[in-house]
């Protein structure tokens, strides 16, 4: 098991490394009109805090909650709540089209978590953070 004092070293310097390299930011800068940029962080955020929810919830053995929780927050049916709509037009087609491959793999890891087989969801989990995973190494906004 990793030392707590070992995670916070290695994260360090990881945060010192992205520091550094930093002004060599190579991904495509997208530029948003400041409250759009303000609604599309805000919405990132609130996919990480989902992530965070159905990890928590398939820790627990609650599949059907963890489905529930991609569904309605980063699956296809919540792409009204998130304003994709409008944010849409300001993104490159290679960028709408990693983000609306995360949506259905959301909703894909929604119905294979309903099925009750942990293991499973669990590798439909990883298509939804591969695609955001993808996303933050192609884009930045400002």
């Amino acid at each position: 098991m990793i030392k707590y004092s070992t995670l916070v070293i290695a994260m360090l310097g990881i945060c010192t490394s992205a520091t550094a390299t930093a002004s060599a930011d190579q991904r495509q800068l997208i530029e948003l009109p400041e409250m759009m940029q303000q609604h599309m962080l805000s919405n990132m955020r609130d996919h990480l805090a989902a992530l965070d929810e159905i990890l928590v919830r398939l820790a627990q053995g609650e599949l059907e909650k963890a489905a529930e929780v991609a569904e309605s927050r980063l699956g296809m049916s919540s792409l009204g709540s998130h304003g994709a709509e409008h944010m849409a037009p300001f993104m490159p087609e290679s960028m709408r089209l990693i983000g609306t491959g995360m949506h259905r793999a959301a909703s894909r890891f929604a119905l294979k978590a309903q099925e009750g087989e942990a293991l499973p969801a669990y590798r439909a989990l990883g298509d939804i953070t591969s695609a955001c995973v993808a996303c933050h190494a192609g884009y930045r906004i400002r």
